[in-house]
This record gives structure tokens, sequence and C-alpha cells, in this order.
């Protein structure tokens, strides 16, 4: 190969490209786009209908800005503002938190399987939650429950970060496999409570809130779970170039100065937390996280400074229309959106094993 062609190949595969920028810039537009007409068929469908036009008006008018005449109905706006609105925020931040916690879980493991819950903590806000069900404890009126899902989080990752600590070191495989083993026994100890409670519609409701929802949720929660997501993203984007050193190994990222296990210790316990809260205000929503990073690498690449936004606008946009899904396939029955987001992630999750199986036996037989 000629000087000329070496130079022009490095030039095509570099990764900050103008042709690649442009690209990345094009796919958080299109993903932005996708996010907006989301929102808007979010808060327009449903068992009343609001036409998209009406229901800019009325956000519009709410934030002070006539650009329609206000010929609406008082109940459909409050159906656009207080029901659907805080609803769509919610899945758009759980979705979005989801896929970003994801995406890190997967370079810090460097497993495509890995995905938020790996640590167990949905099983600890789980337990938290069934236990406010079970013995009716009301100690913080109307978010008792998510208090507790947080707190049962909370204590769940101490507890797994003390089993997984051994010589004052933590090492990722003790971590994952203390989260796997706190899991089973936090779902034992939740299934002790349900066979023994009393009430008979306790099991229904726990059912209904470990399948995850976004159904009930209000405007004066969500600043909890928004302020999780911007604190989460911030963080892991100036921890990104870090996350890439991860991709090329252990030995590597320590060659180039990064202190691997101290570093995976801190983002177990950002990412922990962030998920925590997350599952405390919508319910353990599961396959998110593993399916939309892999999505998003399709089109912009491994680099997790455009991973990390575009996975953020893609799990947004995705868990909306899951939600959409939720409240009309079965109308007037509401299905829980987890039902859903598990019937799209169990085949992809399948499909993720075969093609890691087969690239292990073509390395083998290479």
């Amino acid at each position: 190969m000629t000087a000329a062609a070496g130079t022009a190949v490095t030039r095509e595969h570099r990764p900050d490209t103008p042709p690649r920028r442009r690209s990345f810039a094009v796919t958080l537009v299109v993903l932005g786009v996708l996010l907006l007409v989301s929102a808007t068929a979010g808060m327009a469908i449903g068992s009343v209908h609001v036409p998209p036009g009406e229901v800019w008006g009325i956000v519009t008018h709410a934030l002070g800005a006539d650009l329609a005449d206000p010929g609406w109905s008082r109940a459909r706006e409050t159906i656009v503002l207080d029901v659907r609105a805080p609803r769509v925020a919610l899945g758009a931040v759980t979705g979005a938190g989801l896929a970003v916690i994801g995406t890190a879980m997967q370079a810090l493991v460097r497993n495509p399987l890995a995905e938020p819950y790996l640590l167990g903590v949905s099983s600890g806000a789980s337990l938290g939650a069934v236990m406010v069900i079970v013995f009716g404890v009301s100690l913080f009126g109307p978010v008792s429950l998510s208090a507790a899902a947080f707190a049962g989080a909370l204590l769940t990752l101490l507890l797994v970060y003390t089993t997984a600590r051994t010589g004052g070191r933590i090492t990722s495989v003790r971590l994952v496999l203390s989260g796997v083993a706190m899991a089973a026994v936090l779902t034992a100890v939740m299934d002790i409570l349900l066979l023994t409670s009393d009430r008979g519609n306790e099991a229904r409701a726990v059912l209904a809130w470990t399948l995850g929802g976004l159904g009930g949720v209000q405007w004066g929660t969500l600043w909890l779970p928004g302020l999780a997501l911007l604190l989460g993203i911030a963080v892991l984007l100036v921890q990104a170039r870090s996350l890439n050193l991860l991709l090329a190994g252990e030995e590597a990222a320590t060659t180039m100065g990064l202190d691997v296990a101290r570093f995976r210790a801190r983002m177990f316990v950002l990412l922990s937390l962030v998920t925590g809260v997350l599952v405390a205000a919508a319910g353990p929503i599961g396959f998110v996280g593993l399916m939309l990073p892999h999505v998003v690498r399709l089109f912009v690449g491994g680099d997790h400074r455009r991973v990390l936004p575009a996975a953020a606008l893609a799990g947004a946009v995705f868990l909306i229309w899951a939600d959409i899904a939720a409240r009309t396939v079965a109308a007037p029955m509401e299905i829980p959106v987890g039902v859903l987001t598990a019937l799209c992630g169990g085949p992809f999750f399948l499909w993720l094993m075969r093609r890691d199986a087969r690239r292990t036996v073509h390395r083998g037989v290479a």
C-alpha cells in the first residue's frame, strides 16, 4: 500500500472525521424530532383523543404563550396537562436513564448482556415497595412507596458492596456475583411476605408494581428522577474517555493511566443510585437498558461520547411508545409497560446470545 493510500485509509477510519461528525449530528437531530413526535403522540392518544394541534395549544397556553385560540374544554386541558404530560415526562426520563445506565454497565463489565439491574438493585427496590404494600405503611404519604423502594435499593447496594469487598478490594466479578446472590435472597423474602400476608388483594398490587408502570405520576414527584438523570448523564459524559479505554481491555486501560478497580467501583455506585431512583419512580421496567445501547451503536459507533446522548434520546422515544401501546392495545384495560418491554427484549436477548456464540465459534476457528 502506498503512503497516500495509507493516509486515506487512516482518515477514513478516524473517529472524529467531519463525515462522522455530520452523521452523528444528523442522528441526534432525527432522534430529537422523534422524541418531540413521540411526546406529542403520548399526550394525544388515549381513551379521549386530543388532536396534536390542540395538544400543543394547551401546552403553550400553560406556558404563557397563547399561540392558539383556547377553544378546548377544561376536561381536555386536565387530561393533557395533569394526566398524560407527567406520564410522558416520566417515560422519557426513565427510558433515557435506563438506556444510559445499560450503556455504561456493558462497558464496565465488558459484557454485551449487562443491564441496569445487574447488581440486584431492582430486587431491593421491589422488596421495599412490597413491604409498604403488605404492611400498609404510609409514613411519607403518597410517596411512601417510592421512598421505600429507593431505601430498599440503597440498602441492597450497601449489602452487595459489603459482601463483594475482600481484602480491601472489589472486583467486578465478585460484585456481579454478589448482586445475583442478593437478588435471589431478596426475591425469596418478597415471596414469603406475599405468601404469609392475610390480605389477598396485595398480590395483585405487588404484581402490578413489579411489572413496571408510568400511571399515577404527578408533577411534584418528577424532579428527583429528572435530577438523577441529568447528574448521571453529566458524570458519564465526563468519564466517556475512561469508558472507551475499558473497551480495549483492563491491561490497556491500566497502561493508559486508568485505575480500573477504583473507577469501576465509583461508576457502579453512581449507576446503582440512579437506577434506584428510576425504579422507585416507575418500577423495575426490564430490557430497555439491554436493547437500546446495541441499537444505537449500529448508527453512531462505539465511542461513548456519541453513544450516551444518542442512547438517552432513543431510550426516551422507545419507552414513550411502549407506554402508548400499554394504554391502547387492550383498552380500556391497561397492560403494565414492563410486559411489553419484556416481549420486545426477550427475543432480542436470545438473538444477542446467539450472535455472540457465533462470534466466539468463528474466533475459535480462526
